[in-house]
C-alpha cells in the first residue's frame, strides 16, 4: 500500500461518532447536516424516475437538463455560469476529490486554509502532494484570516491553494476585497485556486443575492478556479450524495474523462430529483436559511452564557466553533461528553492542530429544545 494512505489520519469526528453511535440517550450535533428530512417534492421526483425505469448510466458530466439547471441556478446568484463550464458529481467531497486529482501531481504544492473540514487536506495529501497550511487567527471567540501571511505563503512554486468559505468549521467568510486580493496574487503566481463554497446560501448577513461572496462574484471563465458546491446542505439531501462543479470551459471534457474512472456518472434518478430542486429553490432554501439562523440564535447566546466557554456568533455555515477553557486534548473532552454527558460534538483538532480545545457544535436541528437540552448537559457536565 502506498505510504501517503498509510499516514492518512483517520477522521477524529468519526471516532467519536462512533463511540457514540447507537446510543438513545446521546444527543447527536457531530455531523455536518441536518435532523430534517429531503422535501417530500424533492423525494417524489426520485421516485418518479425509478418508476420510469430510469437505471440506466448517464452522461460523465451529468444530465443536460440538470447541467442546465444548475447554470440558471448560479446565473441568478453570480455573473452568468454556462453549462459547458458544469460537471455534476457524486458528492460535494467526490467534487472536491476530482478537482485535486485533476490538478495535483505528486511533489507538487498546496496551501490550505486552515481549521478546515479534514477532507480537504487529506485530499492533497492522497495524491502526494507537499501541504502547508495557513491557520486563521482566533479572537474573541471569532476567528480571521491574516491575508498578508496568507499571500507569502503562495508563490509561483504553489500549484493550488485550497480555500472554503463560509468555512466548515469556524463560520468565517471571505470578505470581497480578500477574495480580489487572493485571486490577483494566484493570477500572479499562476496558481490554481479550488473554493469549497458549499455553504454560500448559508449566509446570514444581508446581501443583495442572499449568499456569501464568492470567487464566481469576480473572476473570468478561463481564470484558474475551480469552485465546489453540494446539494446537501443547502437542499437537505446529505444521503443523496450529489454536487457539482464550476470550472474553465477547456477543462471540463478532462474532468468528464476523469469522473469516467471514479464513478462513471452520477444516477439518474438522484439527477432528476436534483433538477426539481434546483428549479423549485425558492420553495426551499430560503425556509432552510431561516430556521438556521433561528437556531444559531437560540443555540449561540446560551453558550456564550456559560462560564469557560468562549464563542461569537458564525456569519455563515450550520455550526457554532467554541473554545472550552481548562480542558487539554479536544478528541478526549469529546468523548468525555459522549460518555458522561451524552453529548455528541466534533472534536477541534480534527480540522487543525490550532483548533486544540475547541469543539464544533451543528446547530441543523428541526427541534430548537434538543439546542437547549445540550446546553444544559454540557452545563451540569461543566459544573
Amino acid at each position: 500500500m502506498r505510504s501517503a494512505i498509510q499516514n492518512l489520519e483517520e477522521s477524529k469526528i468519526r471516532e467519536v461518532a462512533n463511540a457514540g453511535m447507537g446510543r438513545a440517550d446521546v444527543l447527536a450535533f457531530w455531523f455536518g447536516e441536518s435532523d430534517e428530512a429531503t422535501p417530500e417534492f424533492i423525494r417524489e421526483a426520485a421516485i418518479e424516475s425509478l418508476r420510469k425505469g430510469e437505471t440506466f448510466y448517464a452522461h460523465n458530466l451529468g444530465l443536460p437538463e440538470l447541467r442546465q439547471a444548475i447554470s440558471a441556478y448560479t446565473s441568478r446568484l453570480h455573473p452568468g455560469v454556462k453549462a459547458d463550464r458544469i460537471a455534476v458529481t457524486s458528492g460535494g467531497v467526490n467534487a472536491l476529490m476530482l478537482a485535486v486529482q485533476a490538478l495535483v501531481d505528486a511533489g507538487n504544492e498546496v496551501v490550505a486554509v486552515t481549521p478546515v473540514w479534514p477532507n480537504l487536506t487529506a485530499q492533497p495529501l492522497i495524491m502526494g502532494a507537499n501541504l502547508r497550511r495557513v491557520s486563521l487567527v482566533p479572537k474573541d471567540g471569532a476567528w480571521a484570516l491574516d491575508l498578508q501571511k496568507l499571500l507569502e505563503a503562495i508563490t509561483p512554486a504553489t500549484k493550488l491553494l485550497v480555500v472554503n468559505a463560509p468555512n466548515n468549521p469556524t463560520g468565517w467568510t471571505l470578505t470581497r476585497a480578500e477574495q480580489q486580493a487572493i485571486l490577483d496574487h494566484c493570477r500572479r503566481t499562476g496558481t490554481w485556486i479550488l473554493a469549497d463554497e458549499v455553504y454560500e446560501r448559508l449566509y446570514y448577513e444581508a446581501t443583495p443575492n442572499a449568499c456569501a461572496p464568492s470567487f464566481l462574484d469576480i473572476a473570468s471563465p478561463d481564470d484558474r478556479l475551480v469552485v465546489a458546491h453540494s446539494f446537501s446542505k443547502s437542499f437537505l439531501m446529505t444521503g443523496w450524495r450529489l454536487g457539482w462543479l464550476v470550472m474553465p470551459a477547456s477543462l471540463t471534457q478532462h474532468m468528464g474523462k476523469l469522473i469516467e474512472f471514479n464513478t462513471s456518472c452520477a444516477s439518474v434518478f438522484t439527477q432528476r430529483a436534483a433538477q426539481v430542486a434546483m428549479e423549485r429553490t425558492d420553495e426551499v432554501t430560503p425556509r432552510v436559511v431561516a430556521h438556521l439562523k433561528a437556531c444559531r440564535d437560540t443555540l449561540v447566546p446560551r453558550l456564550q452564557a456559560l462560564d469557560r466557554v468562549e464563542v461569537a456568533s458564525a456569519k455563515g455555515g450550520m455550526y457554532a466553533f467554541f473554545k472550552l477553557s481548562g480542558f487539554g486534548d479536544s478528541l478526549e473532552v469529546a468523548k468525555r461528553l459522549v460518555a458522561e454527558a451524552g453529548l455528541g460534538l466534533a472534536p477541534g483538532n480534527a480540522f487543525a492542530p490550532q483548533a486544540q480545545g475547541w469543539l464544533r457544535w451543528c446547530f441543523a436541528s428541526k427541534d430548537a429544545s434538543r439546542l437547549e437540552e445540550g446546553v444544559a448537559r454540557l452545563e451540569r457536565w461543566l459544573g
